[in-house]
């Protein structure tokens, strides 16, 4: 899209307002600052106050130049050199918006107060522009969430592109210890990285005060000063715990977002995004505490490196005072970047830190890197001394890596050996970090003030509680920090972000919860990052609507896409342009095959035999998924009329993912779908369980297509009514791995439960394989646990196992009594009929196919019935009359050579 500029404008300008001659400016939270460009049309300021004499020199020239670019005057004031008496940097004077440009090395000096006043913005022109604070002064840069404190690059003011090393960064030096401090008695001055000599740290005072950072937001630095040496966002060198950092963010920045040399400079509400390398770095006996932590690294797979990099020192790891900070209720999200020498990863202990954390979670996708590591040795060792504490912590990650091994230590042993650590696929949270309200990741928390009294009280994993955010209105990508409109990210609809392109092609990435209607578009990829729910459990309902032609795929067993009960998926596919959910494997060209991702999962309130009795409310946990996918409703005719959306010429391959043995995703699942959902023209391709199953409900489905499943093509259970017509099956031409074409259930422990399943289904054609194992084989019809089914006009063939077979019982029973049928059907099978008796005595299922219902028969094989998919039987088929929802078909079996209804959008039927 393209976004045309009459202007930018800073978020000082967007909204100064002047409160009578009190000057006051507000930074403008009432405009939506995350994506696109605001045109704003500014009248003069007026009703001007009085001009205070400014700290700096004024530029004419950047003054012209920002002003040009904002629409409006800015005074622009140059800082530089040495402040070395108390100074105070004013956000407007008169009625006139202030910048700061720094130039070089701004130092704050021995005995001086550098107080910036909330609103103000501050920006660099050239990587050797930097602030440093040294021992014995103070930064008081206290801004609020209506007006942060900024601070940035000139192009970034300008709003030109913007991107990280634009500037040096923001240097605070203190008194505290570091365990480089010398030992014999000398005083302690460490020469601190990335600046010039002379800038030095460490003491002996670990409650030294260097001031306060609030709401503070530095954009863009890190400059590179040497080859692997640039500058940290914010570098901390020997803090103490009398300074307040309190709702710091760092974005962008070239090296680390924030280090810590020693000290104990203790944080609360740390945003860390888009950072080049560690987010959060630590060093020679840091001691700190920091609560409120959302690192997250870029989210178009840009370069990123390790979320904590830890340690305590690398010549003697076990050297005092060593590190060992105490870390509560952190999210860590990681991306796709991965190169040879670096890639996005988790926490990395080394060098022999401690550490004490809480309440903390890493996750991210199949592409990310490990995402919890220790070094072999001193910290190793620490670990195994009680020294490093992790509790209330998940690992979330699907890239099979949640640990990487330290040696003999096993990692992931120790891991759970703490109880209240989880492993988990599936987190439910969005793509910005913030837990849906059946995330299991609220309650599991521990209070952290228990812990520490510093500490807020918790009960939850990771950076937020799920109802306050409390990034929003001054964090920059989360309504605030902006001085000029971030560019529209092409192509990608609102509620999802870019990732990294395929094959040139815009990829767009979902997750998380979708609680407001969402589109996506056809010239896009769409990434699932792992589950992908629309709505919550009749909550916060929502439709995702998918044009014709868009592709969605999955990068790994965890991605998969659940329609809440009350949500609704409109997946409006043609037959030129069929919507495709598939694998990053099939995406990128590579070996394809069954499990490469999750699936889809449609949630209605329709019945179920399992819905409970007792006049409770129905919520039946669905299969395979996380906890909270729940379906079902009352046995009342609206709910079996249920409408969950549409699924029209939507194509779902390589799906599956085994999450325990014998515990795989079906290709579609239907869980107490109704009737009026609309699902035709859908097909299943190479699913590791079953292709389409149903639990409950009376969903209709017409124009299926189910291929190379390596389970059961269609599975029904609990009660399920609904119809079926113009079904293909078939198995895998190669005589792959294959089970049922139909295995069908009502309830295994009371099979006369009531509502029994008994769909109806017309038209099908089941062509099987040669797949024949001592565990399962090509088979046809597996009526069983008192199913009833009407079938007719079906042809089944197979070169393995069994045709046709009833489960001996009630089901066989029901057959008898004429409850279900198959008429107008034929069967060619090496075995057509696998007999099993009744409730009273012998049962012969050939007598009962051929001769008690009508117009069957038997062939010998394949090509008497059909001719590659075509039918070419001629046994007349059943008449449904006037039927709202059958067709009477001319043919039996699925598809005919004169209405090829697969042609064009279908996979596999070569």
């Amino acid at each position: 899209m393209q976004i045309t500029k009459l202007f930018k404008i800073s978020a000082v300008s967007t909204a100064l307002v002047l409160a009578g001659c009190g000057g006051d400016v507000k930074l403008s939270s009432e405009v939506d600052n995350s994506v696109g460009d605001t045109i704003i049309n500014n009248p003069a300021p007026t009703n001007p106050d009085p001009v205070v004499e400014l700290p700096g020199k004024p530029s004419s020239s950047l003054s012209q130049e920002v002003s040009t670019a904002i629409g409006f005057d800015v005074v622009v004031q140059i800082i530089d050199g040495q402040i070395s008496e108390d100074t105070e940097l004013l956000a407007v004077s008169g009625s006139t918006p202030v910048f700061y440009a720094i130039d070089g090395a701004l130092e704050v000096m021995a005995n001086a107060t550098l107080t910036i006043n909330e609103g103000t913005v501050l920006f660099g022109q050239s990587g050797n522009d930097y602030v440093v604070v040294h021992r014995d002064a103070k930064i008081m840069a206290e801004g609020s969430k209506e007006e942060p404190i900024i601070f940035t690059s000139l192009q970034d003011v300008k709003g030109q592109d913007a991107t990280a090393g634009q500037w040096g960064g923001i240097v605070i030096l203190g008194n505290a210890p570091s365990n480089k401090c010398p030992t014999d008695g000398s005083a302690c001055a460490l020469q601190i990285e990335g600046v010039a000599e002379g800038a030095v740290f460490g003491g002996d005072n670990w409650e030294d005060d260097s001031g306060s950072l609030k709401y503070v937001v530095v954009k863009f630095a890190g400059f590179e000063i040497a080859p692997d040496n640039e500058l940290n966002g914010v570098t901390f060198g020997g803090v103490g715990s009398g300074t307040t950092v309190d709702y710091l963010q760092v974005h962008a920045n070239a090296d680390d977002g924030v280090e810590f040399f020693g000290g104990a400079a203790n944080v609360k509400h740390l945003v860390l995004t888009g950072n080049k390398d560690d987010s959060i770095d630590w060093d020679n006996g840091f001691r700190g505490r920091i609560q409120h932590v959302f690192v997250q690294h870029a989210a178009n797979a840009g370069e990123a490196n390790r979320a904590i990099e830890a340690d305590n020192d690398g010549s003697s790891p076990g050297k005092e005072p060593m590190s060992n900070p105490t870390i509560s209720n952190m999210t860590i999200m990681g991306n796709n970047f991965d190169t040879a020498d670096k890639d996005s990863e988790g926490i990395y202990l080394r060098e022999g830190t401690s550490a004490s954390i809480y309440n903390t979670v890493v996750t991210g996708p199949t592409e990310m890197g490990e995402c919890l590591e220790f070094e072999v040795g001193q910290t190793v060792a620490n670990a195994e001394a009680g020294n490093i504490v992790f509790q209330s912590s998940t690992m979330a990650c699907n890239n099979g890596e949640n640990f990487k091994g330290a040696g003999d230590f096993d990692l992931a042993t120790w891991f759970s050996a703490e109880t209240t650590n989880m492993i988990s696929t599936s987190i439910l949270v969005d793509e910005s970090g913030i837990p849906s309200a059946q995330s299991p990741l609220l309650g599991a928390g521990q209070d952290a003030s228990a812990v520490d009294t510093w500490f807020d009280a918790t009960d939850y994993q990771g950076a937020f509680d799920g109802t306050n955010d409390w990034r929003q209105g001054w964090a920059f990508g989360f309504g605030g920090g902006v001085i000029t409109e971030p560019p529209e990210t092409e192509g990608c609809p609102t509620g999802t972000s870019a990732i990294a392109p395929i094959n040139g092609k815009t990829t767009c990435e979902v997750s998380g919860v979708i609680t407001s209607d969402l589109t996506l578009t056809s010239e896009n990829l769409y990434a699932l990052s792992g589950p992908v729910f629309v709505g919550n459990d009749k909550a916060d309902s929502a439709t995702l609507t998918i044009e014709a032609g868009t592709t969605l795929f999955g990068r790994s067993g965890g991605d998969y896409l659940v329609v809440s009960r009350d949500s609704k998926i409109e997946a409006l596919g043609s037959a030129s342009a069929p919507i495709i959910m598939t694998s990053s494997e099939d995406i990128n060209g590579i070996e394809t095959g069954s499990g490469q991702w999750g699936g889809v999962v449609l949630l209605g309130n329709a019945h179920s035999n399992k819905c409970p009795t007792d006049g409770s409310a129905c919520a039946l946990q669905i299969e395979g998924v996380e906890e909270g996918a729940v379906f079902g409703g009352d046995d009342t005719e609206a709910n079996w009329a249920d409408n969950s959306g549409t699924l029209r010429y939507v194509v779902v391959k390589h799906a599956g993912f085994e999450i325990a043995p014998d515990n795989e995703l079906n290709g579609i699942t239907f869980g107490g779908v109704g009737s009026g959902t609309t699902v035709e023209y859908i097909q299943v391709h190479d699913n590791a369980d079953d292709g389409v199953e149903f639990f409950g409900g009376a969903v209709n489905a017409k124009y299926v297509v189910l291929t190379s499943n390596k389970d059961d093509s269609v599975d029904w259970d609990n009660g399920f009514r609904g119809n079926m017509q113009y079904v293909l099956v078939k198995h895998d031409a190669n005589d792959g791995e294959a089970n049922r074409a139909i295995e069908a259930d009502n309830d295994g422990s009371n099979p006369s439960k009531t509502p029994q399943s008994n769909p109806t289904i017309a038209n099908m054609t089941i062509i099987g394989n040669g797949f024949d194992t001592a565990d399962k084989d090509s088979e046809g019809i597996y009526l069983r646990e008192g199913t009833r089914a009407q079938l007719h006009n079906f042809v089944v063939t197979n070169a393995a196992g069994e045709c046709l077979e009833l489960e001996a019982g009630v089901t066989v029973d029901q057959a008898i009594a004429n409850q279900t049928v198959i008429t107008n059907s034929v069967f060619a099978c090496g075995e057509n009929f696998k007999s099993q008796d009744s409730s009273t005595g012998a049962f012969d299922l050939m007598d009962w196919v051929l001769n008690i219902n009508s117009d069957n028969s038997t062939e010998a094989g394949i090509t008497d019935v059909i001719n590659g998919i075509y039918t070419i039987d001629t046994t007349t088929p059943y008449s449904f009359g006037a039927d709202a929802f059958f067709d009477n078909a001319n043919h039996i079996g699925a598809v005919s050579e004169d209405n090829d209804w697969t042609e064009g959008w279908t996979v596999g039927l070569e």
